[in-house]
Order: C-alpha cells, then structure tokens, then sequence
C-alpha cells in the first residue's frame, strides 16, 4: 500500500511517500516558505540528493499540488499517476480527549481537530490546512489523521491531571496530554522487536532528545505517564523551551519585567531552554564545541539536560515499579553518546550500566548498549514516525502490516 505522509506547518509541508508494507521510502522532501518569497520544494528520490524545485507557493493548496506533480514528473516522479496513491496520512499534533487512535478523516473528525486549536495553536491550524488542501486535491483518497497525543491517552487519571479545581478541567479540559506518541509508540516496540521479547511483557522507558524532548513510561503496551503537559512545554529542558518551572516564575516576570501573556509565551516557548541558558546555541553540537572552549554556561545547560533526563528515568522506573529497558531515539539521543551517558549516570543501583565501547560506537542506527550483564537493557533506536503514520493509515484502511 503506498502512502503519502503529510506534516503540514504554518509555511512548510514536508512529505514522504512510501510503501507501508515493505518500508521502501520511494520519495521524500518539502514545501518551505509557502505564502512568502522564494518558496521551494526538496525533493528526494529513494535516499538519493534532493533536487531543488524553486517554484511560487502562494498557499498550501498549490504546495500539495506541486509535491504530487513532483511525484508524477516524468524527469523526478516515482509514479506515473496520483491513482497510485492509495491514502494520505496526516500528522495531527493534539487530538485532545476525544481520540485515543488514528481515525479516518470526515467532517466529524475535522470539527474535533478544530475544537483543539487553542491547545495547539501552532500546529493543529497547519495539519488541518494540508488536511483540506490534499482532500481538495485528491478527491475520494482516503485521508486518515494520526495524533501525536494518542497513544498517551492510556494515562491513568492520577497520572495526566492537575492538581486545580476541577471546573477548569470540565470547562477547558486542562490536563496533560503528553506529544511524540507516535515516536514513542513506534520505538518501543522496537526495541520489544530486538530484545525479543512480548511488547505487553515489558516495562519501557522511552527518551525521545530531540530540539522537542519529551520522556514515557510504557508498562505492558500502554502509555502510564509522559513528561510533557497540556502543551509540549513540560518536561525536560529543550532547545528554546524551559520544561518544568515553578508556575510562580510566570506571575514574577510579569510583574518585574513587565511582560503580557504573548511575552511570556514567547519567553518560555522560543528563548529559554538550552538556548536561553547558554546563551550559544539550541543546537547541541554548538553547545559542545562551546563547552570544549570552556563556556561555562554551554557545560552547565547540557549537564542539566543529562541531569533532567536522569530524574524522569528515576520517576518513571518508580512509577511502573521497575524497568526492562530504557531507549533513546530522536536527534540528540541517536547521534550523542554523552547525553545516553550521561542520562544513565548513577544508574547502576536500577541495574542500568552503558557499555562505554558500545555506546560510542552508536550513532544513528539501532543497537542495544548496556553491558551484556545489565539487567535493565539500554538501547538506541532511530525514530521513524513516517513509517509509524504510514502504518497506521494502512491499518485504519484495513490493510494488515
């Protein structure tokens, strides 16, 4: 079944097109600067140098026309026409309470990802944009929306709400929800896969590191408890976001730096974390060149990213009462081995031991890294949400994978 995976953002739509049963990424690329100058389209044929298609963008509804005129182009195309696309799968950030699966899309569903636009304000407008933009321009193709908050919706009550009146969570369904659910989901059962051993046996800790992070606790196939909240603020530092803070920081800065809501959105969201700590860089590599000079500053945002990560591995080994393994993926955890390091330091006690000449050998592919004789396994296992929505188009089409 080939599948077409749409991420649509406010001025970007990035795509792969791609078998669901055997995996083949037959092409991927993306739509940048829609609606602004110099627009453009990469476009990449079976893992081979992207092309680069200079092409006006004036909204979305083109940049889904040209990617299907780039994948049926006689000079760049994969398919000879769009019949051979047999369903779109769309990554949709928040779902709220209302689906704990991918759904397929009709009016019903559409109106329900409307009615969470002020949870995700920066992401579900641009899904629902390349949602209606790939209907308009595939009439009659099936069209399934995959939620980034639906595999956290296994979350006990105890875990996901908060500690306000409870009339807020009636009136604005104030709780977490938790993001990367479909990396989460994936990597997990993985990492099952390559211990060989039964998804629903285990008790998985997943670190999803990217410039977004965010950590699970998987007990026996369900999500128990995530680190990010009601938006992916929570949690552990990021690139530009600061994680959990005292929620009294908000009202003092207010007050002392005379900042609105918009200024402290802005504040906690795309100046803080990492970046607003170091004062370098989002980027962990700059942070580590910088550190290697002696920046104080760079040293101390990465030990308390590593420290952080440490004290959710902590929790959520307490709060399933135990742990398997514990996996990394994403980014910064594929392709850093101080940060697996680091995030398991201390750990022995759990039975968690990194094997140092293992770990630093691994960089972006999947292996385990613990020591043959640690009880809890450690493994890197890259990210593939685009297979992972793929699949699940298929599987609510009613192809079995």
């Amino acid at each position: 079944m080939n599948v077409l995976v749409i991420n649509a953002g406010s001025s970007s739509l990035k795509y792969q097109f791609l078998n669901a049963e055997t995996a083949a990424v037959l092409a991927r690329g993306g739509a940048e600067r829609i609606g602004l100058k110099d627009a453009f389209i990469k476009h990449s044929l079976n893992g081979a140098d992207p092309l680069t298609l200079v092409i006006d963008l004036p909204d979305h509804k083109v940049a889904v026309q040209a990617v299907l005129d780039a994948l049926t182009s006689d000079q760049h195309g994969v398919i000879k026409s769009m019949s051979e696309i047999d369903a779109v799968g769309h990554r949709v950030v928040h779902g709220g309470e209302k689906f704990a699966s991918s759904v397929l899309i009709t009016p019903e569903v559409k109106k329900a990802i409307r009615s969470c636009f002020d949870l995700a304000p920066l992401h579900n407008p641009p899904n629902m944009t390349g949602i209606e933009a790939c209907e308009e321009a595939m009439p009659g193709v099936p069209q399934v929306a995959v939620f980034d908050t639906a595999f956290h919706q296994t979350m006990p009550r105890k875990a996901y709400m908060y500690a306000l009146p409870y009339a807020l969570y009636e009136k604005h369904a104030i709780r977490s929800y938790g993001f990367h659910g479909t990396s989460h989901a994936y990597v997990s059962q993985r990492a099952a896969a390559v211990l060989h051993k039964p998804y629903e046996s285990l008790k998985i800790i997943t670190c999803h590191l990217g410039n977004g992070a965010s950590i699970a606790a998987i007990r026996n196939g369900r999500c128990i408890d995530t680190s990010m909240g009601l938006t992916p603020l929570a949690g552990i530092c990021m690139g530009t976001r600061c994680g959990d803070i005292d929620p009294a920081i908000v009202t003092f800065l207010q007050e002392k730096e005379g900042l609105d809501a918009h200024a402290i959105d802005d504040l906690l969201n795309k100046k803080s974390g990492v970046m607003g700590l170091s004062g370098v860089s989002s980027d962990f590599r700059d942070l580590y060149a910088a550190a290697g000079e002696g920046h104080k500053l760079a040293s101390l945002a990465l030990d308390m990213f590593k420290y952080q990560c440490r004290k959710y591995i902590g929790a959520y080994a307490a709060a399933m009462g135990g742990v398997d393994a514990v996996v990394f993926t994403a980014g910064i955890a594929e392709n850093t081995p101080d940060i697996r390091l680091g995030a398991c330091d201390g750990l022995t006690y759990m039975g968690i031991t990194i094997d140092a000449y293992k770990n630093n050998a691994v960089k972006a592919r999947e292996a385990v890294v613990s020591t043959d004789d640690s009880p809890v396994k450690v493994l890197v296992i890259p990210t593939n949400e685009e297979l992972a929505i793929a699949r699940e188009t298929a599987r609510v089409c009613g192809i079995a994978i």
